[in-house]
């Protein structure tokens, strides 16, 4: 039976020296060093947010070979001037292929990914777009031994909670449920026309901060 939880969150941005700067401005806190998605010419920096849960800041790797087909977490539509931003998130599962059919027609076919010696099964979208604009979640079975936020120095960060602000409420409420989504999340019922945005209340050294979309 599918049951899923909070893996991690994403912020997309137009390179990882932007992205962390973004971070360090809400947060108050340094990212760590994560990897290269060789299949996807991206690359990462980590933030450590639980035993089983981090946050990352993704963007192009410069120095990767374009991959022949889009990039996930729509990376391909960031131009220099984007501004880094919460753009998606991530649930786990320990049975990813009994994920309902209709929610991989809209997260996308279930694809093997690698960064260094992890090894992981995740939905992406085959153009590369941010299902329902980042309101649900992509899905991941890591396939190596522990979970990789447990290798991460811990910083003093926690996630309390994540919004998801959507013109799709009713829709995202729908498959929330369907996946049986443990964590706290809330969602928050915007008006026709209005963009999505995603925000994540962290418990820093500092105290309480957001960070958001």
């Amino acid at each position: 039976m599918l049951h899923c939880e909070i893996d991690h969150l994403t912020i997309t941005a137009p390179s990882l020296q932007l992205g962390a700067a973004h971070v360090e401005r809400a947060l108050g806190v340094a990212l760590q060093p994560g990897g290269e998605h060789p299949r996807m010419g991206t690359h990462n920096l980590l933030l450590k947010l639980g035993d089983a849960l981090f946050l990352e800041v993704i963007a192009v790797n410069p120095a990767a070979v374009r991959p022949p087909r889009p990039r996930w977490f729509a990376l391909d539509g960031l131009d220099d001037a984007a501004a880094p931003r919460l753009a998606h998130w991530v649930a786990r599962t320990d049975a990813i292929r009994s994920a309902p059919p209709d929610y991989l027609d809209l997260v996308g076919p279930i694809e093997t990914m690698t960064r260094g010696a992890l090894q992981w099964l995740i939905t992406i979208p085959r153009d590369g777009a941010l299902p329902l604009d980042g309101a649900v979640p992509a899905l991941i079975e890591w396939q190596t031994p522990g979970h990789p936020a447990a290798q991460l120095r811990d910083s003093g960060c926690a996630l309390r909670g994540l919004e998801i602000h959507t013109a799709e409420s009713g829709r995202a409420a729908t498959w929330l449920e369907a996946l049986a989504l443990r964590g706290d999340v809330e969602i928050v019922a915007l008006r026709a026309g209005e963009s999505t945005r995603l925000v994540a209340h962290i418990e820093t050294p500092a105290g309480l901060r957001s960070i958001d979309g």
